[in-house]
C-alpha cells in the first residue's frame, strides 16, 4: 500500500508530500516506511514495524569485508552487541528501527561516540577515541567480530547465509511472572 499525504513542512509551513509506504521484508514482519523531505532542507525517514513475532536473537561472525554488506534490520525494541569491542545497545524510548548493514551499524556506534565526545573529560576523550580506533580497525575487518541482534518482539534481524539464528537470552527483569 502506498498513501500520499498533503501537508506543511514543520520548519518552513510550505505544503509538501507526506509517503507512507508498507513493504513486507522476507523474513520478517510488514514495515511501513514513512519519509517527507523539503526544500528548506527537512528530511524525515521513519520506519514502523506492523506487528510481533516470536523473540528471535540473530548472531554473525563478521569474519570478512563481505561480511559489512549484511542487512541487518534493527526495531525500535532490539538490542545490538558486539562483544569484542564491549558495545551494547538496548533500545530506550526514543529508540528509532532502522534497516542498514553491518558497516552502518558500526558507522551508527562511532556517531554515537562523537556526541560523547562532545562533552567528555579527558580520561573519557581517552577511552573514546581508543573505542573509535576499534571501530574503524572493524570497518576493515582487521579483527573477526561478531555482531548480536535480540529482539523479544521478533522484529530484527540479520540478513545473511552466515547468520545464526537462536532463541534469545532474556533478561530476568524482562521475564514474565
Amino acid at each position: 500500500m502506498r498513501r500520499v499525504l498533503v501537508a506543511p513542512c514543520p520548519v518552513c509551513k510550505k505544503d509538501i508530500q507526506y509517503i507512507y509506504e508498507t513493504e513486507r521484508i522476507p523474513y520478517f514482519q510488514e514495515v511501513m516506511i514513512a519519509n517527507a523531505t523539503c526544500d528548506c532542507g527537512f528530511c524525515s525517514v521513519e520506519t514502523f514495524v506492523l506487528g510481533d513475532g516470536a523473540p528471535v536473537r540473530y548472531t554473525l561472525k563478521v569474519e570478512k569485508t563481505d561480511d559489512l554488506s549484511a542487512r541487518v534490520i534493527r526495531s525500535s525494541e532490539g538490542t545490538m552487541e558486539i562483544p569484542e569491542l564491549g558495545i551494547s545497545v538496548t533500545p530506550g524510548p526514543a529508540c528509532e528501527a532502522f534497516i542498514s548493514n553491518v558497516e552502518g551499524v558500526l558507522v551508527r556506534f562511532d556517531s554515537a561516540l562523537d556526541t560523547l565526545l562532545l562533552n567528555a573529560d579527558e580520561e573519557n576523550k581517552k577511552k573514546i577515541d581508543a573505542l573509535k580506533k576499534r571501530i574503524a580497525d572493524a570497518r576493515e575487518v582487521k579483527e573477526p567480530f561478531t555482531l548480536i541482534i535480540q529482539d523479544l518482539g521478533g522484529n530484527s534481524g540479520i540478513v545473511s547465509k552466515k547468520t545464526v539464528k537462536s532463541i534469545p537470552i532474556v533478561p530476568e527483569d524482562k521475564k514474565e511472572e
